[in-house]
């Protein structure tokens, strides 16, 4: 493989959303984004009132979902900060599918 190729290589990133993300549908945009992106995940809402999860896919759709919960959200929400930790490269994704964890608080 040449440092060129992305060929089988995945990227994978943690986030948590701060700011107006809970009761405004945060969640159902956030898998309606991932699954028209097709990466794989989660999201679920915090104690906290912040909104937390995994993206994983190619390096194009993990920055496009990062796009989206920093920048867009859902059309009431008002995004304040937006932290992404545990970067890395991965040959194999950890999940499926995107999915909504519970976390109703």
């Amino acid at each position: 493989m040449t440092a060129m190729s992305d060929s089988g290589r995945f990227s994978s990133v943690d986030y948590e959303i701060h700011g107006s993300v809970q009761g405004v549908f945060f969640r159902q945009y956030t898998l309606d984004k991932a699954q028209s992106t097709g990466v794989v995940g989660w999201v679920m809402n915090t104690e906290a009132g912040t909104v937390k999860g995994t993206f994983q896919g190619t390096k194009f759709q993990v920055d496009e979902m990062k796009h989206f919960v920093s920048k867009v959200g859902s059309p009431m929400s008002q995004i304040t900060r937006a932290v992404f930790t545990n970067e890395r490269e991965l040959v194999q994704k950890d999940y499926e599918r995107f999915s909504v964890s519970g976390g109703d608080w």
